[in-house]
This record gives structure tokens, C-alpha cells and sequence, in this order.
């Protein structure tokens, strides 16, 4: 990709030094006198656990994130500190339970380990030429590795001892529940410019002007960071590569099951515990006493749980599909068999076979190929670019030697324009600022960008001659919404003199068991905060977006606590709450041990360990 490539001696240079000098994170170990990073009353944290655990909070971040952190990134969000604290509480902990003298036999700890997954063999069995190479890997020893399994089973039996046993009582319970399971009937009226009583007024220049001053903020350009960048993407180099029908051909045949499909069904199942039970419910739904959706509803399930999509008949058991597959009605079959045991399967649709040739689908598949490779080859690329970046180059030299396009963009949180609306180079665009070294991005979907910020503005009131448009739509939206506020506090007024909302010529809306954490369409985004603070008969106004609505609540309603699936409800409620209130009452007493207990930080021992990870 290359115009010209050549890597400098000097970046060669350094590579090797810091391949040479830094054995690689979590791979480094402390060793001498000074390897202590804190104590906790006569418990001592090592150095070597301080780096494991700083790793296994970079690994938790970057699983539950999917983007990797480097370890100054991990120390700016305090990833380091959250490890230390980890350790000081486990070290207090311990401290503790050895003053209480609580501790643990030989036989519980050789149990333990033992059933440790990575200490067994294939055959699940504990084997000890597995353990002591683990061992070594991680830089402990046996001796040291079992006093670290003692000391925490130890402080595990005192954890439990405080928290262990705790049961939330019944009425806190209850009313969970209730405030999670109430819902409201509720009617509502939106006014909008149509329910006004007369067209507003053409504002005039000055008016519009005012406003535009009153209303600074909305015309107000943020600050804005002047970036120059270089791009290459993918869809840049695509049509410049030739791709052999063979390798489309086989790419075809690798993905023959979404261009050949047979016939499938859409299908929804609720699993039962017995043939009796599911019968049961089928009945009751030929009877008419109960549809698909309630069985899922009385069972605590949504119709996600249910869905199992669009299914081919060799999807499915035997059985079932010979019924499912048999049939050209939707409806509502079984009891028939399936991987949990008997079930209810609801068919909805059939999508019939399909079948898109190969001579139908080349165009795509050949733009799809072309598009792999030109991702490729911007992949191979990165490296040559980044030896560039570390020669001192700038925007122009690569877009000289190399098949990148420049471009200059004015960015700030309002632009998601072009370049902007990659979401990694609006992250990287946020964080950069003037006098950086120019920054290769990745991009989504295979491409590159390398950016660097030539100036920052600073918030600028955009002139009224330039914003003149958005005044007008702006103004005529805050005085509509102010006068259908005014004539909605009308209605009301009307209302609470007796006056029926059917009798007030608006199109009304009826919601019946509104739930807290639901959304009713067409409301504004505070309408259930608003609705779930009002009694029977209340009546409210709110406004948004131009428009207003005048709220009346009709009922509350208590959750039914004898319904099928209140009872599996509650039951998960009082479990949750109750591991809520250990895990509170754990963190209150490893608090009020670690207050009382002697913590000491070996900072300079932290400072060392912070320079031998890359």
C-alpha cells in the first residue's frame, strides 16, 4: 500500500530495547527485600499479587468493554487503585480472621485445590505435575500458593459468618413488589399547533432577533477542535482490486445456506414440566379462558423468552416438526416434544423456501471480496504507517507516500458528518489536543486515520444573519408549546368545574395498566414519572418539543400477590434482596475492619512496579 516504505534504525532501536527491558505485563516478578506494596496489620501484599490483580482488572475491562486498555489508560480511570483496594480488603480480611483466630485444616485446603479446574488432568483428577506448572507460570510456590488458599477460605468463613443466614423480611418484600408491579390506568390528550386557537403571529425581525440573543445557547457553536487527518478506508481501494471468480465462487459455496434456504417457520414455545400440564394449557386456550400470551405472562416470561425465530424442520424434533411442518394454519400445537421436555409450540408465519443463484449473487459477493481484501491490506499497512508516524511525519507526507487522502474537519459534539461518524475517531478526536504527535486511529469496518488538531475555537455565538432559519423554527416552537401550555391549563381549569374530557374536542388517548418502567407512545419522556406521582382523578399538564398534554389518572392498580406467577416473583425478589443486604452488610464490615486495622502503602514499591509495566 505503500508509496514508500522503510522503517527507521531508530524505532527498530527501541523496539528491541523495550522487548529486552520489559518482560510483559503480568509476566514480571519481584523479587528482594523491597517486593511489599502494603500491610495490613502483620498481612503483607506482594508485589507480584499487586500486578495480577492490576491484570485481572485490565482483562474484566476489556471483556466487558470488547476494546483493549493499556495500562496508563488502566491507571487514568483508576483501574490500579481498584486492585489495590481489592487486596487491602482481602488483606484485612485475613488480618482479622488470624486474630480471631479462625482457620482452616490441611484437608480443606488440599479439597480445594484439588478442585480446581486447571490443577486436573483430562480426566478431572488433581495432578500435581499440573499444579506446580501453574504454579510456576504465575511466579508462586507451592508453600506460598496453599498459605494464600488457607488465608482465603479463612476470610471467605468470616465473610459468611457475618453475612451468612440474613432473610429479608417479608413486608420490605412485599413492597418491592408492589412499587415494581403497581400500574396505572391513565387518559391523556396531546395538544399540538392544530389545537390552537388561532395561527401564531409572523414575528418580526426584532422579535426574531431577541430572540436570538434570549436564546444564545441554542445558536452557540461549542468549542471546536480544527482536526487535519489522513483517511484510507476500505471503500477508497475496493474498486481498484481484481477478484477471481473462483474465490467468489468459493465464497459462495462457504455461505450456501444463506443463498439456498428451505422453507421455514416462524415459532414461539413454552416448555412444561408434564404432558398433563402442557394439555391443560391447551385446552384452556381452545377454551378460550386464556391465549399463548397470557400462559407466557402467567409464568413470569416475556415473548422474547418464547421466540425461537425462523426455523428449518430439521431444527426441530421429529415430532414436532412433522406437526409444525404439516400444517399451512398459524396456531397453537401440542403437546409435543422438545429439548426441555413437553411443550406448546405457537406457529405464526411461513417463509417459503428461497434460492439466489450464484449469477444473481457475484456482484455482491465480488464487492464483498474486494472489500476483505482491501481490509487486509489496510491491515498490513498499519505497521509501515506507524513507522512513518515515528519518523516524524505529518499529514502531508502521508498522503505522499502512502494511499491516504487528506481532509480537515471543524468537530465538536454536534458533527457526525463524514469522517465524524466513526466512533472511534470521535474518540480519539475528543481526547486529542494541539501539539500532540499525530495519532493512527482504526476505524470500523477495516479502515485508518491518522489525526492531528491544528487549532481549537472556542464558543462562538453563530451570527443571526447565518442561523436566521433556525430562529424562525425555533421561536415558532417555544411560543407554540407556550401557548398550548396556557390553553391546556385552560382545559383543566374547565375539567375541575365538571367538564368531561370526551367534551373537549381533542383526540384522547386511554392506557390501561401503564407499568412504572414502561413507555406509552406519543407521551413526553417525563409522562410515567408524572403519572406514577399522582392520585385517582389528578390532573396534570406538561409540555415538550412544541407540543402539551393534559394527563387525568384514572386508577391505580395493585399487583394481584395470588397470581400464577407472583409467587416466582417474590420468591426472586426476597432472594435478590437478600443477597443484596450480605453483600451491604460484608462491604460495612470489611469497612469497619480495615478503620481499625494498620495500613501502610509502600508507594515507592508501587512507583517500581508502575516502571516495569509496558
Amino acid at each position: 500500500m505503500a508509496k514508500k516504505k522503510g522503517a527507521s534504525a531508530g524505532v527498530w532501536v527501541i523496539l528491541i530495547l523495550l522487548i529486552l527491558g520489559l518482560a510483559g505485563f503480568g509476566a514480571t516478578s519481584f523479587s528482594g527485600s523491597q517486593q511489599t506494596v502494603a500491610t495490613v496489620g502483620d498481612v503483607e501484599i506482594d508485589a507480584n499479587d499487586y500486578v495480577r490483580a492490576v491484570d485481572n482488572q485490565l482483562r474484566a475491562f476489556s471483556q466487558a468493554t470488547g476494546q483493549p486498555l493499556s495500562f496508563s489508560q488502566a491507571r487514568m480511570i483508576g483501574l490500579d487503585s481498584a486492585a489495590l483496594g481489592t487486596l487491602v480488603s482481602r488483606a484485612a480480611l485475613e488480618n482479622e480472621a488470624r486474630a480471631l483466630g479462625v482457620s482452616l485444616g490441611d484437608e480443606t485446603v488440599a479439597q480445594e485445590i484439588a478442585q480446581t479446574r486447571r490443577f486436573q488432568d483430562g480426566t478431572g483428577n488433581f495432578n500435581r505435575e499440573t499444579y506446580e506448572f501453574a504454579l510456576r507460570e504465575i511466579g508462586s510456590s507451592a508453600r506460598d500458593y496453599e498459605a494464600e488458599v488457607r488465608s482465603t477460605l479463612a476470610s471467605g468463613l468470616l465473610q459468611a459468618s457475618v453475612g451468612g443466614g440474613v432473610i429479608a423480611p417479608d413486608i420490605f418484600v412485599d413492597t418491592l413488589f408492589t412499587y415494581a408491579r403497581e400500574t396505572r390506568d391513565v387518559t391523556w390528550a396531546r395538544l399540538t399547533a392544530n389545537d390552537l386557537a388561532e395561527p401564531l403571529p409572523e414575528p418580526s425581525e426584532d422579535v426574531l432577533r431577541a430572540f436570538h440573543e434570549e436564546y444564545a445557547e441554542r445558536f452557540t457553536r461549542p468549542e471546536t477542535k480544527v482536526i487535519d487527518y489522513a483517511l484510507l478506508t476500505p471503500d477508497m481501494i475496493a474498486d481498484e482490486i481484481e477478484v477471481d471468480e473462483s474465490e467468489v465462487r468459493a465464497l459462495y459455496d462457504a455461505r450456501i445456506e444463506e443463498f439456498v434456504q428451505p422453507e421455514r417457520r416462524l415459532i414461539e414455545r413454552l416448555v412444561f414440566q408434564t404432558d398433563d400440564a402442557a394439555a391443560e394449557a391447551l385446552a384452556r386456550i381452545d377454551g378460550g379462558s386464556a391465549s399463548f400470551d397470557d400462559l407466557i405472562e402467567e409464568r413470569g416470561l416475556s415473548l422474547d423468552d418464547a421466540d425461537l425465530g425462523d426455523l428449518a424442520r430439521e431444527d426441530l424434533p421429529t415430532e414436532a416438526a412433522e406437526v409444525l411442518f404439516g400444517t399451512e394454519e398459524p396456531g397453537v400445537f401440542g403437546p409435543l416434544p422438545s429439548s426441555l421436555g413437553p411443550a406448546l409450540y405457537r406457529m405464526n408465519a411461513i417463509l417459503s423456501a428461497q434460492e439466489t443463484s450464484f449469477e444473481e449473487a457475484e456482484e455482491e459477493l465480488s464487492r464483498e471480496a474486494a472489500s476483505d481484501r482491501a481490509r487486509r491490506i489496510i491491515l498490513e499497512s498499519v505497521a509501515s504507517v506507524e513507522d512513518l508516524l515515528a519518523g516524524g511525519a505529518d499529514i502531508p507526507a502521508l498522503v505522499e507516500r502512502t494511499d491516504m487522502e487528506a481532509g480537515r474537519i471543524d468537530f465538536n459534539d454536534e458533527v457526525f458528518e463524514g469522517v465524524a461518524a466513526y466512533t472511534a475517531f470521535r474518540e480519539a478526536a475528543e481526547a486529542a489536543q494541539p501539539g500532540d504527535f499525530a495519532e493512527l486511529v482504526e476505524l470500523d469496518e477495516g479502515g485508518i486515520a491518522v489525526i492531528s488538531v491544528a487549532e481549537v475555537l472556542e464558543p462562538e455565538l453563530r451570527p443571526f444573519a447565518v442561523v436566521r432559519d433556525e430562529v424562525i423554527a425555533a421561536w415558532e416552537m417555544v411560543e407554540t408549546e407556550k401557548a398550548l401550555t396556557a390553553r391546556a391549563a385552560e382545559l383543566v381549569a374547565a375539567l375541575e368545574n365538571g367538564a368531561e374530557m370526551a367534551g373537549l374536542g381533542l383526540n384522547l388517548g386511554t392506557d390501561r395498566g401503564v407499568e412504572r418502567q414502561g413507555f406509552v407512545p406519543g407521551t413526553p419522556p417525563d409522562f410515567n414519572e408524572t403519572v406514577f406521582g399522582m392520585e385517582p382523578d389528578d390532573l396534570a399538564t406538561l409540555s415538550a418539543d412544541g407540543d402539551a398534554w393534559i394527563i387525568r389518572l384514572d386508577a391505580i392498580n395493585q399487583p394481584d400477590p395470588d397470581a400464577p406467577e407472583a409467587a416466582s416473583v417474590l420468591a426472586r425478589f426476597g432472594v435478590e434482596t437478600a443477597r443484596e443486604m450480605q453483600t451491604s452488610l460484608i462491604q460495612a464490615f470489611t469497612q469497619s475492619v480495615i478503620r481499625g486495622s494498620d495500613v501502610r502503602i509502600n508507594q515507592a514499591v508501587i512507583d517500581a512496579v508502575h516502571a516495569q509495566i509496558p
